[in-house]
C-alpha cells in the first residue's frame, strides 16, 4: 500500500481542472464590427455554429457581446429589422471577462454566477476566444454540481 502522501497526491491531481488557456487553445472567436447588423451576425453565427458574437469598436477593442438570446428577446420580441439593426443597439455592453490563466472551474462559477452562457477570454485588450457551457467537460461541470448542491445545503 503506498503511503498517505503519494493516495492524496494522487487525488489532488485528479480534481485539479484545466486551465482555459487548454480548452481555448485552437479556439477561433467570431469577431463582428458593431455596425454588422443582427441580420450578418445571425447569418455568421449559423455558419460556425457559434452561440454569441464578440463585438469589437472601431480599434478592435471588445465593447460587448450578441448572443442568441439577444436575437430572440432584443430583436424578434420586439419587431425590429435584422436586417437593419446594427449590433450596438441591441449587444450586452462591457461584457464580464476572464484571463485565459484561469481555471475552467473558475469561469463555470463565474457564468453560473452571473446568470449567463457564454464567457469572453481576453488577454489585456487581446481578443482569445469565447467559451460556453459546452467546452467544458464532465469533472468540470460536476464539480460545479457538487458545489452548487453543498452550498443549497449550508443555507
Amino acid at each position: 500500500m503506498p503511503p498517505a502522501r503519494e493516495v492524496c497526491g494522487t487525488q489532488k491531481a485528479k480534481r485539479r481542472m484545466r486551465q482555459l488557456s487548454a480548452i481555448v487553445c485552437d479556439q477561433t472567436p467570431l469577431i463582428l464590427p458593431e455596425t454588422a447588423t443582427v441580420e450578418v451576425a445571425c447569418r455568421h453565427m449559423g455558419a460556425r455554429r457559434a452561440g454569441s458574437v464578440l463585438v469589437t469598436d472601431q480599434t478592435g477593442h471588445l465593447i460587448g457581446i450578441f448572443t442568441g438570446r439577444d436575437a430572440v428577446c432584443s430583436v424578434l420580441a420586439q419587431a425590429k429589422r435584422a436586417s437593419a439593426t446594427p449590433l450596438s443597439e441591441v449587444m450586452t455592453r462591457h461584457p464580464v471577462t476572464m484571463s485565459p490563466d484561469k481555471s475552467a472551474i473558475d469561469a463555470l462559477r463565474l457564468m453560473w454566477d452571473g446568470g449567463f452562457r457564454h464567457l469572453p477570454i481576453v488577454d489585456g485588450d487581446k481578443i482569445i476566444a469565447c467559451v460556453s457551457r459546452s467546452d467544458f467537460n464532465g469533472e468540470e461541470l460536476g464539480q460545479l454540481d457538487d458545489e452548487r448542491e453543498l452550498w443549497e445545503h449550508l443555507r
